[in-house]
């Protein structure tokens, strides 16, 4: 199947540019070039093989080597074999996990600052939790 560069851009997106089986590093202007360093292929989640369609929610980005090794077995076996259990998050899902993990990070903080430290406390905690709930990266949970 052909894809415009508007579908390659959303399917590589949906991952924030990483292989949704292994994790590893994709390049966009690497699409469909074996051998180049973060080449990668739209791969079907469920493979047309077992029934899989050309659906938008069937189609990941995927690095080469993983796509090929991967053949009709589904996502979900190809992801063990790498240690995985989930796709990547995308750019937008990341940010907001981030705003989340700051907001909770901030109300801990505050909480623990004002038991400990009285006003002052408070103020310091919930600003550090905030940062320090923000730079928790979203893909280790």
């Amino acid at each position: 199947m052909a894809f415009n560069d508007e579908a390659l851009s959303r399917i590589f997106d949906r991952t924030d540019g990483r292989c949704h089986i292994c994790g590893k590093r994709l390049c966009f202007q690497n699409y469909g070039a074996s051998g180049r360093r973060g080449a990668w292929e739209v791969e079907h989640s469920i493979p047309r093989a077992r029934g899989g369609t050309d659906h938008a929610n069937n189609l990941f980005a995927a690095c080469i080597p993983c796509n090929r090794a991967k053949g009709k077995v589904t996502t979900r076996t190809a992801r063990r074999w790498n240690d995985r259990t989930a796709a990547p998050f995308s750019r937008k899902k990341k940010a907001k996990i981030r705003k989340s993990n700051a907001v909770k990070g901030g109300a801990i903080g505050g909480l623990l600052g004002a038991v400990l430290g009285g006003p002052v406390g408070f103020v310091v905690g919930t600003l550090s939790g905030a940062v320090l709930g923000h730079d928790k990266d979203p893909e280790r949970n």
